[in-house]
């Protein structure tokens, strides 16, 4: 079932539903995450977005993060789980959502080199200097993604 999403918001309007999500973590050789400047907030996010019915969450984050990006990946591991945190979008819809983090790794594609109707722009930065973030679940999947990696390098 294509666009979900809009399926469900044609039903409920802007009342607040909870959403699956997935997102990719790809981290450069300079140690730095790549992030995408989206055009519904104008802030940044991690590629990924929501679950089509019928998808598994490593589905949707290899497809979204081609939208996202324009880079093909694969995941590499799933580092957790997130629950907690709202968007509020600007257009009046809420949403909680349910979001899979994965490492992944580029397999072929190229980055976005003009915006699109999701992102405005890509840009690597590291995880110490990250700019203004779409929310605080995003802010938390940084901060794992980051403790993940330093002890995957600690080993």
């Amino acid at each position: 079932m294509a666009d979900y999403v809009h399926e469900i918001r044609k039903l409920v309007g802007h009342r607040p539903i909870i959403m699956n999500t997935s997102a990719g973590i790809l981290v450069n050789e300079a140690g730095e995450v790549l992030l995408n400047e989206r055009v519904d907030t104008h802030n940044w996010s991690l590629p990924g977005g929501y679950l089509e019915y019928g998808e598994t969450y490593a589905q949707a984050c290899v497809r979204e993060y081609k939208e996202d990006s324009g880079l093909n990946v694969a995941i590499k591991s799933r580092i957790d789980i997130f629950d907690v945190g709202d968007v509020h979008y600007p257009n009046g819809d809420i949403t909680q959502t349910i979001s899979a983090l994965f490492l992944v790794e580029p397999v072929g594609g190229q980055l976005l080199q003009n915006a699109t109707d999701e992102t405005l722009s890509l840009a690597y930065f590291p995880f110490n200097q990250l700019p203004s973030l779409l929310n605080q679940q995003t802010v938390d999947m940084l901060a794992a993604a980051d403790q993940y990696l330093n002890k995957k390098e600690s080993k």
